[in-house]
């Protein structure tokens, strides 16, 4: 079944986003105000009169249009790109090799550790305290499943005593550092799409997660609390620590989804991690196999698992896949060819839809 979507939201709609703040729609189009020759993110705190402003869909077009970026909510950046204090702030984690910051460290940074907590809490759903622990128990894991002599691996990655270790790790992953080759964790980074940040999941056997990092209410506390409820999801499913760290499977990830985005990728090639019952799993197989740029009704994906009257379990099951894109939810519609419902936002599956249909993002 092939469709002629607009992704492009009505008039109605970006002025309702537009005074109802919703940071949701950032990146999808922008506001520019007459009256001062400037423009701004839908969720920017300005509040002009609807007769002075015009949207436009791309940084571009309101840059050609003769508009300059907002300072307060400065929407030519990233919504959540880390400041750059915090980018120097981990690259001196990174090179004191899990060392502990010391006093010296944070004076030379000009931060303080409770503005660093509050940071990591807000946009990574921890403080930066749970952050470099995380990272150090992550190589500390490492290296005891590649054969490493444990006390060189206590030592390494600063702890002082062996019990200190042994009870930090088994706080995280569940078993003793002696048990480590039983288990494994969830590697999880954040990653910049032109759909809005999404946080990524992946184990050894694939990619396991992919979703918006959208949430309810204030921004950054929504943000929050999406995080903490995917990190939890994640717990639950895989029985495993979720660390923030880097995989290759999430490197792949990066280079498909540039790759999707830019018009040059059709099928994603990496890895997938699965975790459901047998029949989501026979559900999400199946809608890896919708060609891309097509889309499917609900009775039909079911007819091709097999069982025509299955269509609300099917429903159910597509609404619980957790690999957004990858895995294609958004190429099923309802039967009289309306969207139906999609976990990132109507907007987004209009987008992407859109996006799939012509080859290039819309406003760009």
């Amino acid at each position: 079944m092939q469709m002629t979507l607009s992704f492009v939201p009505s008039q109605t709609e970006m002025e309702a986003a537009f005074y109802s703040k919703d940071g949701s729609y950032d990146g999808l189009f922008f506001v520019a105000v007459r009256t001062t020759g400037i423009f701004c993110r839908p969720s920017c705190s300005s509040c002009p009169k609807r007769e002075n402003i015009e949207f436009f869909l791309s940084l571009r077009e309101a840059v050609l249009a003769g508009y300059r970026p907002c300072k307060r909510c400065r929407p030519e950046a990233s919504r959540l790109q880390p400041p750059d204090w915090v980018n120097q702030l981990m690259e001196r984690v990174e090179a004191q090799a899990g060392q502990k910051l010391s006093a010296q460290d944070w004076q030379e940074l000009g931060v303080t550790p409770e503005r660093a907590r509050r940071w990591f809490k807000d946009h990574y759903g921890m403080t930066f305290a749970d952050w470099c622990r995380s990272r150090r128990l992550a190589g500390a894991f490492t290296q005891i499943r590649e054969g490493e002599s444990l006390d060189d691996v206590v030592f390494a990655h600063g702890y002082d005593s062996y019990s200190g270790f042994r009870e930090a790790f088994t706080k995280t992953f569940g078993v003793p550092p002696g048990q480590a080759e039983s288990q494994r964790y969830i590697a999880v980074e954040l990653i910049e799409t032109p759909l809005g940040l999404m946080v990524a999941g992946a184990v050894d056997e694939g990619l396991c997660l992919l979703e918006y990092c959208d949430g309810q209410g204030p921004a950054l506390k929504g943000h929050r609390r999406s995080l903490e409820r995917h990190y939890t999801t994640l717990r639950q499913r895989f029985d495993s620590a979720v660390l923030p760290v880097g995989h290759p499977h999430l490197d792949m990830l990066r280079t498909e989804l540039g790759e999707y985005f830019g018009g040059d990728r059709t099928a994603f090639t990496l890895p997938l991690a699965l975790q459901g019952t047998p029949f989501q799993v026979m559900v999400w197989e199946e809608l890896q196999r919708i060609p891309h740029g097509e889309t499917i009704a609900y009775d039909e994906l079911a007819r091709r698992i097999g069982q025509p009257t299955a269509m609300r379990a099917v429903a159910r099951a597509n609404g619980t896949n957790r690999i957004s894109i990858v895995v294609p939810c958004h190429r099923v519609i309802g039967k009289d060819g309306s969207l139906t419902g999609y976990g990132g936002g109507l907007w987004r599956k209009r987008l992407l839809l859109e996006m799939e249909r012509t080859g290039q993002l819309p406003g760009r």
